[in-house]
């Protein structure tokens, strides 16, 4: 029972409630810290894990999903996994411990915990709104990750991966990235696990683009079959800022992965990509909104859904703009390929248009594989598994070809590939 509100607490609500208040004392922070960690938790126990009834959690009720939580587990040991790209600098944390060293010379790292202990973190900790779940629950409980700076003009030659792992237990990570005026980066935040046995995880990371900033960020999800994966990305772009963003889910039991982003600056363009590749009980919601809130902007996402077994998935996409976002450009589409009568997606896209010369649009699609395609390479000698397979991948393949990276488009197949193998 909470006795602030006199509401009856789920196990997992209570084993939150109760893994704050015995980790609290030796939780990274100064005063600041501690009080904004206070407030969040409190929030938390105000408002507890989300129900149907909350609308940006309509097709996810986590109250309902997660019946216990496992609890922190400072034995699981886990290592440092080999980069997704051969020659990019890894900054890893392991099981929820950051390790900082190997960063590129022109890039300013430290860890978060030290963000934590000098308070300098504190403001960052807010949750965004009254439905920031993600937000309470990481800012409560977060203990490292990595703060990074890229200055103006920096231009880095490899991709840096940001690697979280972790085995067992629970990890909160965070990860304030700031790029400078001009930048130009690949950064790969890739998440997995170590081992088969439960983790719980979120994950938030908080990016800005300064003026004329361009910024490939892919995020890999693989967690492992019996994880709960809950990821929060807050973007801010700038003027004429370029961001392409990669959003790659192959894993996980429960998994919310949210995207905000804020585009602050005229001349800025987003492109989201998503792949979701969805099998066994796994639950999978992305969550996305774009504020477009000047004018002369432009952002289009494609988000491409893969679902077999008894998988579910969910795509929420909204698009605002703003009455002074006159001259914004933007479209969304969202298409599923649906593989089993058991299966299911929800897709939810919205505008919200307060601007009236704009050009904005949405769709969304659920189809099966295209059985004449399917005879027509069987008739040829593949076997029908096979053939489902290259149908799959060329569903999928088209959206991370549009990257014009070859070894990052490589890699990403590889990944894709081999989901395919295991779950077609």
């Amino acid at each position: 029972m909470n006795m602030q509100t006199g509401k009856t607490l789920s196990a997992a609500e209570a084993a939150l409630c109760e893994a704050y208040d015995h980790a609290v004392g030796e939780l990274p922070g100064d005063a600041a810290v501690l009080a904004a960690r206070d407030t969040l938790i409190s929030d938390f126990k105000q408002a507890g894990l989300p129900t149907r009834r909350v609308e940006a959690w309509h097709y996810t009720d986590l109250k309902a999903m997660l019946r216990a939580l496992p609890a922190f587990d400072p034995t699981a040991s886990a290592a440092k996994a080999s980069p997704l790209v051969e020659g990019s600098t890894v900054l890893s944390v392991v099981n929820g411990a950051a390790d900082a060293r190997g960063a590129a010379k022109a890039v300013t790292v430290r860890r978060f915990a030290e963000a934590l202990a000098d308070g300098t973190a504190a403001e960052g900790l807010s949750a965004r709104d009254a439905d920031d779940t993600i937000g309470r629950i990481n800012g409560a409980f977060v203990r490292d990750g990595f703060v990074i700076d890229v200055p103006a003009g920096t231009e880095l030659d490899a991709p840096l991966e940001i690697q979280a792992v972790q085995n067992a237990g629970q990890t909160h990570t965070r990860f304030p990235v700031t790029f400078g005026a001009g930048a130009k980066a690949t950064v790969i935040e890739r998440h997995l696990a170590a081992g088969q046995n439960p983790a719980f995880v979120t994950s938030v990371s908080d990016i800005s683009l300064a003026d004329g900033a361009d910024i490939t960020w892919i995020i890999l999800q693989a967690q492992g079959a019996a994880d709960t994966h809950l990821g929060e990305i807050r973007i801010t772009l700038g003027t004429d800022a370029k961001l392409r963003l990669y959003v790659v889910n192959a894993g996980g039991k429960v998994v919310r992965q949210e995207i905000h982003v804020v585009v602050a600056g005229e001349g800025s363009d987003l492109k989201l990509r998503g792949i979701n590749l969805l099998g066994g009980e796994t639950h999978n919601d992305v969550t996305f909104t774009v504020g477009h809130n000047v004018a002369n902007t432009t952002s289009t996402e494609v988000i491409r859904n893969v679902v077999f077994d008894r998988a579910r998935g969910v795509f929420q996409g909204q698009i605002r703009v703003a009455p002074d976002a006159q001259k914004t450009d933007a479209k969304m589409s969202c298409n599923t390929l649906l593989l089993s009568d058991e299966a299911d997606f929800s897709a939810k896209p919205e505008l919200e248009i307060f601007a009236d010369d704009v050009q904005c649009g949405h769709g969304a699609t659920v189809i099966d594989i295209d059985h004449t395609q399917l005879f027509y390479l069987m008739a040829r000698g593949i076997p029908e598994n096979k053939a489902r397979a290259m149908l799959v991948n060329a569903f999928v393949a088209e959206i991370v070809e549009e990257l014009e990276d070859e070894p990052l488009v490589e890699a990403l197949e590889g990944v894709i590939a081999a989901w395919l193998d295991k779950h077609a």
